[in-house]
């Protein structure tokens, strides 16, 4: 039986979205389906991959494993709201330049949870960089680049570059 649509107000990216949605769809089905935004990654629906990670009020969050209407009144953003003006987020350049993106299924994940770690902590060792990625899961690294690549966009990040 299907559940009676709610109308909530989601504000992704800067945006203020009003949609109709059924109460039980999480926010990444919602972010996906409702709004087109497909770079958060549906992986194994239960939190553990962190393929589907988007930041709401600044933490990095499993978008699967939030229900939609719980999002509203939080600031979401997704990989598609990092790039201003067409030019990309230090981190997301330093994934390309450090080749840290390989097939790219769960570097979205990796690149909000970076952001996340980096707007709390600008200058973490490389143990905190481990440790805040270490629930992305990616099957194509030793996350060697991703690490080199979150260490480059701190440096980037502290000498100035666009946040």
């Amino acid at each position: 039986m299907q559940q009676r649509q709610r109308i909530i107000e989601l504000n992704v990216n800067g945006e203020t979205h009003t949609l109709a949605v059924e109460p039980q769809r999480t926010l990444l089905e919602v972010l996906r389906d409702n709004l087109g935004l497909t770079g958060a990654k549906r992986g194994c629906d239960q939190g553990y991959c962190n393929a589907c990670t988007v930041l709401v009020d600044g933490k990095a969050v499993n978008s699967c494993l939030i229900l939609a209407v719980r999002a509203q009144g939080k600031r979401i953003t997704t990989i598609e709201g990092l790039s201003h003006n067409g030019r990309m987020h230090p981190l997301q350049e330093a994934f390309v330049n450090r080749g840290a993106i390989q097939c790219g299924f769960c570097t979205p994940g990796m690149v909000l949870t970076a952001k996340a770690l980096l707007d709390a902590n600008p200058d973490p060792s490389e143990m905190q960089i481990r440790r805040a990625i270490s629930g992305n899961l990616c099957r194509c690294t030793g996350y060697v680049k991703v690490v080199e690549a979150i260490k480059e966009a701190a440096r980037v990040l502290k000498t100035g570059g666009a946040a």
